[in-house]
């Protein structure tokens, strides 16, 4: 028979690598206990993915050709300069992204099991099979599989099941609100960023614009037990934006901040936020948890020669683990190092925005973040910018003390 596979959660990650699976002669089961749910999300996807994974255009909510990224002192930066005229951020809900990727799946061969998966049984032996216990329709089921590809986010039960180890992670919280038209109006095109203790100790606050309301939020690793402060302050700083709003969502969900320990073990392999595969600074995951199920899918289709014969540890550490952190290792340390550099204090959140003012930091960031790829600059410029950086941080960092030696006098 040819290779069976369960993939253990439906969202970007685990449709995309069932579809991979199936694509390539898998038997491919995909489970998700809430199909008509989803995980709360900013909703931003780049350009890159759009064509890179046949997304139709109408899944867009909002084409985003305007940034503002607000300081904790409320300067403010337009961050979209250099967008060229075809250039945009997709704005879409994840409950219909999601629901896309799946029934693509389905379409390409995958079985959709609506059910929540309870347990997974390890093998006793190299030729043994997993079994995957779970519950569909108030009964008690379970099925046998060669393979399993873990895709069940931040909590993932599979990880736990293998002893993939912990991760720190984050805490984001947002509420959608529909707004009244003329205030809705002024989200058309724009999405908006804002840093401050106020907002986040760690981390920033948005306003997303959707297709009837804006998605208005934050999030933190160190103080999640404040969440809601950090909301209402968020929430302060664009009051006369939002007045007149209707909360008509409200949601939280965690979000790791580093890849897990363990990604792969035996014949179980993680991916999207199950893996810990969301980047620092910017809180992105929709991009990496599908292009990481995709390259899992696939490094399994190449390593089963199309699902003929059986796969090993090392087959997908080879096909699959060892090909992404060759790809993407490095935007994942660089993301980190400016995530400590710039977000753990407000003089260095408004040396950033004061920074991401410049064409040069603009047009390196947003071509880095649009087609995923660590953008090589005008040598000179990198060092014009890194010695701007540093007398930015210097000179922030001395306005900052003076503040708070001001406000102590007060």
């Amino acid at each position: 028979r040819k290779l069976r596979a369960a993939v253990i959660g439906g969202g970007p990650a685990g449709s995309s690598a069932a579809e991979s699976l199936a694509s390539g002669g898998v038997e491919t089961f995909l489970f998700e206990r809430s199909p008509s749910t989803a995980k709360p999300c900013g909703g931003a996807i780049p350009l890159c993915m759009l064509e890179e994974f046949d997304l139709p255009s109408g899944l867009v909510d909002r084409r985003v050709t305007e940034m503002k990224i607000i300081s904790p002192s409320n300067l403010t930066v337009d961050f979209g300069k250099t967008l060229r005229p075809h250039e945009f951020i997709a704005m879409l809900r994840r409950e219909v992204l999601d629901s896309f990727l799946r029934a693509r799946a389905e379409s390409r061969g995958a079985e959709l099991i609506t059910g929540l998966v309870t347990d997974l049984e390890l093998p006793g032996s190299s030729a043994s099979p997993y079994v995957v216990h779970y519950t569909s329709g108030g009964l008690r089921r379970s099925i046998a599989v060669d393979v399993v590809v873990g895709a069940d986010g931040a909590n993932s039960r599979v990880a736990k099941s293998i002893g993939a180890g912990d991760y720190s992670y984050a805490i984001a919280f947002q509420e959608r609100i529909r707004l009244p038209d003329e205030k809705m109006k002024y989200y058309e095109n724009l999405a908006e960023m804002y840093l401050g203790d106020d907002v986040s100790p760690d981390f920033y606050a948005w306003v997303f614009p959707k297709c009837d309301h804006v998605a208005v939020g934050t999030g933190t690793v160190r103080s999640k037990r404040e969440i809601r402060a950090y909301q209402r302050g968020i929430r302060e700083r664009v009051r006369p934006k939002i007045q007149g709003g209707e909360v008509i969502k409200v949601e939280a969900h965690p979000i790791p901040e580093h890849p897990r320990p363990v990604r792969v073990r035996g014949r179980v392999a993680l991916v999207g936020d199950a893996a810990g595969y969301v980047t620092k600074c910017s809180g992105e995951g929709i991009y990496f948890a599908a292009k990481s199920g995709r390259m899992c899918g696939e490094g399994i289709v190449r390593a089963s020669e199309g699902g003929a014969r059986m796969v090993g540890e090392e087959d997908l550490r080879r096909e699959y683990l060892r090909e992404w952190d060759d790809r993407y290792v490095t935007t994942y340390r660089v993301l980190d190092l400016l995530e400590k550099v710039f977000y753990g204090s407000n003089w260095g959140r408004e040396a950033l925005v004061e920074l991401c003012g410049g064409e040069y930091v603009q047009r390196i960031s947003l071509e880095s973040y649009m087609y995923k790829r660590l953008v090589e600059g005008d040598r000179w410029e990198g060092v014009k910018m890194a010695a701007n950086t540093a007398v930015t941080l210097a000179r922030c960092k001395i306005m900052g003390r003076e503040m708070r030696r001001l406000k102590a006098a007060a």
